[in-house]
């Protein structure tokens, strides 16, 4: 959760639930957290220029997060200060998306500016390599996600996602017994939610 300060505005914050493939559901739980100085930071026009992006996860312009999440996803905050256009690189075949947190964002060669506050679900094919973004106002803000398709069913209660109903069922009852990776779930808590 994000910390909220007294006298400061509150902070935002985003939450998104990753999928993990099949082999990877069972596996020892983790957590990885990063300070906002951890955050890998990559400038597409140089240190001095209009636009910046946070790295999550993944790859952007030479620069690479520390983040390693299983499966593949690729997660950023992208930073507009002007009108200006970058081309990001995605790997070919992912889908994804950009959710507009602020400003406008025009993407690829088409003449619509959508509007903070929209998801704009992105389609990529095997020839497609990534996108081009386009600030549609000064400080455009936007995150973009991008991730391997995973051909497997979505069997979802809660917060906890499987490929089947037996999977859900027994996810169930670990987390009521405390067990296959609960056994701390319901007194743990994040560094952030400990201050």
């Amino acid at each position: 959760m994000p910390v909220h300060a007294p006298g400061k505005p509150d902070p935002r914050g985003m939450q998104l639930w990753v999928d993990l493939p099949h082999e990877y559901k069972m596996v020892e739980p983790s957590y990885q957290e990063l300070a906002p100085n951890e955050v890998a930071i990559a400038y597409p026009e140089g240190p001095d220029g209009q636009v910046k992006i946070k790295i999550i996860s993944g790859k952007s312009h030479g620069v690479e997060s520390p983040v390693r999440p299983l499966g593949g996803c690729w997660f950023f905050h992208v930073i507009f200060d002007k009108k200006t256009t970058i081309f990001q690189d995605l790997p070919a075949g992912w889908t994804a998306f950009a959710y507009i947190l602020k400003g406008s964002l025009i993407v690829g060669d088409q003449p619509i500016a959508h509007e903070a506050f929209h998801t704009l679900v992105l389609s990529a094919d095997s020839k497609e390599t990534g996108v081009k973004l386009t600030a549609g106002e000064e400080h455009t803000e936007l995150v973009l996600i991008a991730g391997e398709p995973l051909d497997q069913p979505v069997v979802q209660y809660g917060p906890f996602v499987m490929t089947n109903r037996q999977e859900i069922q027994q996810t169930l009852l670990d987390y009521q017994m405390g067990k296959n990776g609960f056994e701390k779930a319901h007194t743990w808590k994040s560094i952030i939610g400990n201050r």
